[in-house]
């Protein structure tokens, strides 16, 4: 435990002594900033034409409003997560000192999990900063605060799995643009994959959704939570905490 915190404490001090955590974190609340005014103002509309027009169909908070501004929030962190990431390993790499680390009494998973629950812990300081949005609306309007609950919920397991990817590309190379671009280019495509589903064989199609980020991220926005998600996440991030793992491994054999 006590080696975990060390790293933990040490990649922590990192990102707040440079730049790139608070570039990053700036970009970030920007960018849901402007979705939270534009989704509020169109459903701010969008209420006072069904007020005058009661044949309209009503309009739900939840699916309307607040399950688009977590869909949005889930993609820019998409974007987000391999910056983040992409210096946890492969600096280390480059500067030589992956060298040194891997020679004092730490074991691999001690260096693993803390470069991942620090990198986490970032990515879940940013989503927790957005709620300073929803508290603004909560002044407006009654929210359904077990449904956020569930959504933020699928929200940090989204981040988890993107933090978890990028860590394993991270430590497959010395160089941190090929390592946000490995990150990001997959990840996108794991997002996406599922949307193919109705355009191949059922077999098939089942299988990508199956795969696919976005197809089991679907249901947390709306407030709804499937236990065959909330496995599939922890298996993700299992699998490639557990393959950043043997790639560290393999170095000190290496070395």
């Amino acid at each position: 435990m006590r080696a975990f915190l060390a790293i933990y404490r040490r990649e922590m001090a990192a990102y707040f002594h440079s730049p790139v955590a608070y570039v990053v974190l700036v970009a970030f609340l920007l960018l849901t900033g402007y979705f939270f005014y534009a989704g509020v103002s169109f459903y701010t509309l969008a209420s006072l034409q069904v007020m005058q027009n009661p044949m309209m169909m009503e309009l739900n908070l939840q699916d309307h409003l607040l399950g688009g501004l977590i869909s949005n929030v889930s993609v820019i962190l998409l974007f987000a997560a391999p910056l983040l990431t992409m210096r946890l390993l492969a600096e280390e790499r480059k500067s030589g000192t992956l060298e040194l680390l891997l020679s004092y009494p730490l074991s691999d998973l001690s260096v693993v999990m803390g470069k991942f629950f620090a990198a986490w812990s970032v990515l879940t300081l940013m989503v927790a900063a957005t709620w300073v949005q929803i508290f603004l609306l909560a002044f407006m309007t009654p929210l359904p605060w077990l449904s956020l609950a569930v959504s933020y919920g699928g929200l940090l397991l989204m981040a988890g799995a993107f933090v978890a990817f990028g860590l394993w590309t991270s430590s497959l190379t010395e160089n941190q643009i090929v390592a946000a671009f490995a990150g990001f280019l997959p990840l996108i495509i794991l997002w996406a994959v599922g949307w193919a589903a109705p355009l191949v064989k059922p077999a098939l199609g089942e299988l990508l959704k199956g795969l696919s980020l976005g197809t089991h991220f679907q249901g947390f926005p709306k407030g709804l939570v499937d236990t065959a998600d909330l496995v599939y996440f922890v298996l993700f991030i299992g699998l490639f905490l557990f393959l950043s793992i043997r790639t560290l491994e393999a170095k000190r054999w290496k070395a």
